[in-house]
């Protein structure tokens, strides 16, 4: 099993499963899908489209995420409100229920398996998160970055902005992140175009 592959096949079994009991959806780009601040939890299925996803308390852009996506799967177990603000990044549809309606469905379907596999590989992408950027120093946590960037489609990384990416997703000061930036590109280690990502051709460990 690839780790890093999202397990499409348990995606799609909870996502019809959920769907028969759900209210759709529709958003625009730049459109709020959840503000973090609703006192009643909730699974979001995120069926087309792209996402960013914020931490309410400081704004930190903890990650991008496409569809199929599934928000909010662990108050399942944990009875929680989502501490987090999602914001379509292109149009985007899905459905969102109530927690405990997500609740009895996995209970009848017997989907546990499938919950428990969605929610695994979550965990080892956050896992692979905070290795990447929890204590290291900028320039590794810039390097981790692009290196992140590079594995996106050439889709998505058309869309996103490598400055602001890197500035809202580790908070390192603009002025740094254009100075790495501007080196790597001037050594020919990264390929960009029009702020966006191209390439990669190989970057050095230190700065």
């Amino acid at each position: 099993m690839n780790v890093n592959a999202k397990p499409l096949s348990e995606l799609s079994r909870l996502e019809q499963c959920l769907k028969s009991a759900s209210t759709p959806f529709k958003c625009a780009p730049q459109q709020l899908i959840t503000s973090g601040e609703c006192h009643d939890p909730r699974t979001t299925v995120l069926q087309t489209g792209i996402i960013e996803i914020y931490r309410c308390s400081d704004e930190l852009l903890v990650g991008i995420a496409t569809a199929p996506f599934i928000l909010g799967l662990s108050t399942v177990m944990i009875n929680h409100s989502l501490e987090y603000r999602v914001v379509a990044k292109t149009s985007c549809t899905g459905f969102y229920l109530p927690t405990e309606t997500t609740r009895q469905l996995i209970q009848q379907n017997a989907l546990w398996k499938e919950a428990f596999g969605w929610l695994s590989w979550i965990n080892y992408i956050l896992e692979k998160r905070d290795m990447q950027l929890v204590g290291n120093n900028s320039y590794h946590q810039i390097r981790a970055m692009l290196l992140n960037m590079a594995e996106w489609d050439e889709t998505l990384r058309s869309k996103i902005g490598v400055m602001n990416h890197i500035q809202q997703s580790t908070r390192i000061s603009r002025s740094v992140v254009a100075e790495v930036l501007a080196a790597l590109r001037q050594g020919n280690y990264i390929n960009m175009s029009r702020g966006k990502l191209v390439s990669i051709n190989r970057l050095p460990t230190e700065y």
